[in-house]
């Protein structure tokens, strides 16, 4: 397995860059994410094209050329110290061929963001960089708590993650140790067979996803299947599933942990024996806590689950 380099930590004054790699956003969408950089001591630094807006069947902030000139400057200018997407949507894809890391190669730095920006996390790791899956600097309309940010700024700081949770009832039971995968299950999904995709072989993979239909997200998970990834990963962790179903005789399922899209995983992922936790605090929910992408895990699934992130 390739070595993955964790970037340095970050210290008072350091410059985080902003930008947006996918969707248009609107100034005041950032504002909260914005004074919290501020507060903590850093300093924002925006992308030149972070609020521009390009409509191509989808609102875009900016054509592609400016996004990805946007992205090569954030990792490669030496003052930045990290980067944080302003928010997904999608368009991320789009960057993939373009994107240059001889100068982050030579100083990495944190890159955050999740759902479209699981295709840049991808990326990353298969360069042999970690990446932090965590809340995007836009606040979500269903809101996002305090400590979803503070443990992202602790990673930024040098400390590592360690979760324990609640036992679910659709968990499967064990232990593993591996990197940790993944992100928007749709867009894994989206990058199987590509240059790009994740590797899946005695890994622990994270997928998290909204408003896909139950046949949709039935479609993905056969598509891993079919492609062989159940029969890779040490062990599986599924955070939100949110807004599923919008067929109309399912609207009732709605909430951020969604009971019958757990059930259509649990039972695709029924015959293989791997340890399976079910409700883990990331995706687009309030209570977004980051993960590494990148990071070695120690996964035991018991009464209790403990997620350890090794240092």
């Amino acid at each position: 397995m390739k070595k993955i380099t964790f970037p340095k930590s970050l210290k008072e004054g350091d410059k985080i860059a902003i930008i947006s790699p996918a969707g248009a956003v609107e100034p005041s969408q950032l504002e909260k994410g914005i004074e919290m950089i501020r507060n903590k001591g850093y300093e924002p630094v925006f992308g030149e094209h972070l609020y521009n807006s390009f409509s191509k069947g989808y609102n875009y902030a900016g054509t592609e050329k400016q996004r990805i000139n946007d992205i090569n400057w954030a990792f490669n200018d030496s003052e930045i110290a990290a980067i944080w997407a302003s928010r997904g949507g999608y368009g991320c894809q789009h960057l993939l061929r373009s994107i240059h890391l001889k100068n982050f190669s030579e100083n990495p730095k944190w890159y955050i963001g999740y759902s479209d920006n699981t295709v840049i996390q991808s990326y990353l790791l298969k360069k042999g960089f970690a990446s932090i899956h965590g809340q995007t600097v836009k606040t979500s309309s269903f809101g996002v708590t305090d400590e979803s940010y503070r443990l992202i700024f602790d990673i930024l700081e040098g400390k590592t993650p360690h979760y324990v949770l609640e036992s679910h009832h659709f968990n499967k039971m064990g232990s593993c140790e591996g990197q940790l995968i993944g992100g928007n299950l749709a867009l894994v999904y989206a990058l199987l067979g590509t240059d790009y995709s994740f590797k899946f072989k005695n890994r622990i993979l994270f997928i998290e996803d909204i408003g896909e239909n139950f046949y949709a997200l039935d479609r993905m998970m056969m598509s891993l299947e079919l492609g062989g990834v159940f029969k890779k990963i040490k062990g599986l962790i599924i955070g939100g599933m949110t807004n599923m179903g919008n067929e109309k005789e399912n609207t009732a399922y709605n909430d951020s942990f969604d009971e019958f899209a757990y059930q259509l995983i649990s039972e695709r992922v029924s015959k293989y024996d791997f340890p399976v936790v079910f409700g883990f605090p990331n995706g687009h929910i309030k209570d977004n806590r980051p993960l590494i992408i990148g990071g070695n895990v120690n996964l035991k699934v018991e009464n209790q689950v403990k997620i350890e992130f090794e240092k």
